[in-house]
């Protein structure tokens, strides 16, 4: 087990959580706010963190910085593609940025996005094309990997997005939390449209 921890860094665990070791050597900015194991090499990790991604391949013994074309924006969200971990997505306090040779360098991908902090991140498992991405107003979603974007907030009552979830076994189902507001659940078919569930906090 890994745990990005905010101030402290990230720790590992070889015994399922019984005990954690801290595993920061590299790791300049221990601001850890997000990870991201790449699934088929799973020593290949990442950490978003207050000052940029940083990466280890070495199951979290040592971390380099990899932050060209990213600058040092504060990473919130971090996202592997599934059958092409060389591809990786990062949400930051200044958009959504890609890399496709992981993490040596990285381009932004912000057209149509109209709130630039990006705090939550989900790929299409079946789709990997597809992503969304929660922001300070809204949801919005790409079928192209990113190049552009469309908001589907129909229904959506608190447009600060923290966390998404895309169901695995129906991708079209898609679970969004929010800042103070609750949960909600977006379907979607050939339109765009999001559906409220219940706000539950």
């Amino acid at each position: 087990l890994y745990a990005g921890i905010g101030g402290s860094g990230v720790y590992k665990s070889t015994n399922g959580g019984v005990s954690f070791t801290a595993m920061n050597t590299g790791l300049t900015n221990p601001s850890v706010q997000a990870l991201a194991i790449n699934p088929q090499t799973p020593d290949t990790l990442y950490a978003g963190t207050n000052g940029g991604v940083f990466k280890s391949t070495s199951a979290g013994t040592s971390w380099t910085a990899i932050n060209n074309g990213l600058g040092s924006a504060g990473v919130w969200a971090l996202a592997i593609h599934p059958q092409t971990p060389d591809i990786i997505y990062a949400g930051t306090t200044g958009g959504l940025f890609k890399s496709s040779n992981g993490g040596t360098s990285w381009t932004a991908m912000n057209t149509d996005l109209s709130d630039p902090a990006v705090q939550a991140l989900a790929i299409d498992p079946q789709t990997p094309s597809t992503l969304y991405v929660g922001t300070h107003v809204g949801v919005f979603k790409s079928t192209n990997a990113g190049t552009d974007w469309v908001a589907m907030n129909t229904g959506l009552t608190n447009l600060n997005i923290i966390s998404l979830a895309i169901h695995p076994q129906t991708p079209e189902i898609i679970y969004a939390g929010t800042y103070g507001g609750g949960a909600f659940k977006i379907q979607h078919g050939t339109e765009t449209v999001s559906t409220p569930s219940t706000p539950t906090g």
